[in-house]
């Protein structure tokens, strides 16, 4: 689906609505575009038995609602050079999760940032091209952030990204 023919996005306006209820049309639109972001308005509005006009104002409107965030690709971390990947826990002061997470975002590798709750405070997933660029990253790049406390890296044998159900 190209740009031009969505709505612009919630984080071109700034706030969001309040959330409206998905009804079961919404619902599989949702899953059509999770398998297939590139899915046009046309084959989505077959699949759901709705007009092109209906399936592409329902898209709009979950764009712009802040459903759906935007379009991408699933990538084979492997396949693109980023072999090693890690989920590195970390334990940071009291009240900087904002200032933490602004630093994690602009990590190279950085995949995924959750603040969590229990035995530690931030789960971060990385991908790297190798174990010294993983080692690079946790010694000198986290572990240089003032408001961090400790780390623990997981190193990833092997992952799957799992696929919406069809």
């Amino acid at each position: 689906m190209a740009p031009e023919q969505m709505a612009e996005g919630p984080e071109s306006t700034g706030a969001l609505p309040p959330p409206r209820p998905l009804d079961a049309i919404d619902q599989d639109i949702l899953q059509i575009l999770q398998a297939d972001g590139r899915a046009s308005i046309r084959s989505v509005a077959e699949r759901v038995h709705v007009s092109r006009a209906n399936a592409y104002a329902r898209i709009n409107r979950l764009i712009e609602d802040g459903v759906i965030r935007g379009f991408g690709a699933r990538v084979d971390h492997q396949r693109a050079g980023q072999g090693t990947s890690a989920y590195i826990t970390l334990k940071i002061v009291q009240n900087t999760w904002r200032t933490v997470r602004e630093q994690l975002r602009q990590l190279p590798g950085a995949a995924h940032i959750a603040l969590v709750g229990g035995d530690f405070d931030v789960l971060l997933l990385v991908h790297t091209p190798d174990n010294r660029a993983l080692r690079e990253l946790v010694l000198t790049r986290l572990q240089a952030i003032p408001e961090v406390l400790s780390t623990r890296t997981l190193l990833v044998f092997e992952e799957e990204d799992l696929e919406p159900q069809g």
